[in-house]
C-alpha cells in the first residue's frame, strides 16, 4: 500500500515543485516576503527562521515541512472542539517515493521537549528518516487535541500543527501531478 505525506498547498504558487522558503527567497523575493509573515504574529517565532536542525544540519526554512497524517484527522479533531475552521483547506497528497533524492528526518515535535519557538531542537528529536520504511500516522496525538482544547479556551490564535511530528525534507519536490485533497474529507 503507498504511504503519502501532505502538505498545505499554497495560495500563490508557481511551477510544479515545492522548494524550501530560503531557496523561494532567491528566486521569487515577493511570494517569500509574503509566506514568511507568518513567523511574525509572535514575539518569538521569528527565531524560527534562524533555527538549526540537528543531523540535517541546516535552517528551519532550508527544508520542506510535511505532516505524516492525512489533514483529515486535525480538521475533526478541530471541528469536534467546536473550533471554527475553513471547511475547503486543501493539501497535496503527496507520494512518499517523491523524496528519494532528498535527506530526510521525522521531527518528533513532543510536548515534552518542545520548549518554544526560539529554542533549540534537540538532537535526539530529531530521526533521519528511510523513505522506504515511513509509515504514515493514523491518528492525531492526544497531546495535540489537548493543545486545541487549551488555545480556545484562552481564545488564543494557534498553529494546526503542534505535537504532530513533521517531515523534513532537504531538497526539492515535484509536485505537477500528485492528488489535491481538500481535509474536510478522507480519501
Amino acid at each position: 500500500m503507498p504511504e503519502y505525506i501532505y502538505h498545505m498547498v499554497p495560495k500563490e504558487m508557481i511551477g510544479d515543485k515545492l522548494i524550501s522558503l530560503n531557496d523561494l527567497d532567491k528566486i521569487y523575493p515577493h511570494l517569500y516576503e509574503k509566506y514568511t509573515k507568518k513567523y511574525y504574529d509572535h514575539p518569538e517565532r521569528p527565531k524560527l527562521l534562524k533555527k538549526q536542525i540537528p543531523k540535517l544540519n541546516c535552517l528551519w526554512n532550508d527544508v520542506l515541512h510535511f505532516t505524516p497524517l492525512h489533514p483529515y484527522y486535525v480538521y475533526e479533531a478541530l471541528i469536534s472542539l467546536g473550533i471554527k475552521t475553513k471547511e475547503e483547506q486543501q493539501f497535496f497528497k503527496i507520494p512518499i517515493e517523491r523524496l528519494k533524492n532528498n535527506t530526510n528526518a521525522i521531527y518528533l515535535y513532543t510536548k515534552e521537549k518542545y520548549k518554544g519557538p526560539a529554542e533549540d531542537i534537540e538532537e535526539d528529536e530529531i530521526k533521519l528518516l528511510n523513505i522506504e520504511t515511513y509509515k504514515e500516522l493514523k491518528e492525531i496525538p492526544s497531546t495535540s487535541v489537548e493543545y486545541y482544547k487549551i488555545e480556545k479556551e484562552k481564545g488564543n490564535r494557534f498553529g494546526l500543527f503542534p505535537y504532530i511530528p513533521h517531515l523534513l525534507s532537504l531538497g526539492e519536490v515535484e509536485i505537477n501531478d500528485v492528488e489535491i485533497v481538500s481535509w474536510n474529507q478522507f480519501k
